[in-house]
């Protein structure tokens, strides 16, 4: 029989894993990576796409929905996620479309997210810091202003939408 330990790393390996496995995911697109033509993210029937013809389209089942407009314009595009924030189509090193979101350094990405919408997120300014496998510690958090309703598993926050 495995020893308590050893159960123990295999349990926290197993846990970690699985909650990496999005990460390797064909949906994301990461600050200091890039989509050259022909090149995708996925989801589902969800693709994102950088065309060898430097048009980046998004397409739901083969349907266009969404293109950056840049079909034709030049040639040997490729689609960069900076670390400024700022989602950019290249040829060479002019810029041919922008998303317009740069801001300060800082580590980015790029989402086709399983309701269509592709979004890009930024650093994180705020979290539960609930992300460590294996604590059995309930955290609480800090400056709660809010009232929490319990009503059976279901635990909501309310919150006034009549700020003043």
């Amino acid at each position: 029989m495995a020893s308590p330990s050893l159960l123990n790393t295999i349990f926290i390996l197993s846990a970690t894993f699985a909650l990496l496995t999005p990460s390797f995911s064909y949906n994301l697109l990461y600050s200091g990576e890039y989509l050259y033509g022909g090149q995708s993210i996925t989801e589902g029937s969800y693709t994102f796409i950088m065309q060898t013809d430097c048009n980046l389209v998004l397409y739901d089942s083969g349907r266009a929905i969404w293109s950056s407009g840049t079909a034709r314009k030049a040639e040997n595009c490729f689609l960069s996620m900076q670390y400024d924030g700022n989602l950019v189509i290249y040829s060479g090193s002019k810029a041919l479309w922008a998303s317009n979101t740069q801001t300060s350094r800082g580590n980015f990405v790029v989402v086709m997210q399983r309701d269509r919408n592709v979004v890009l997120y930024g650093p994180a300014r705020w979290a539960t810091g609930t992300n460590r496998v294996g604590t059995t510690n309930v955290t609480i958090a800090q400056n709660f202003t809010a009232p929490v309703v319990i009503a059976g598993d279901k635990i909501s926050m309310v919150t006034d939408h009549n700020e003043k």
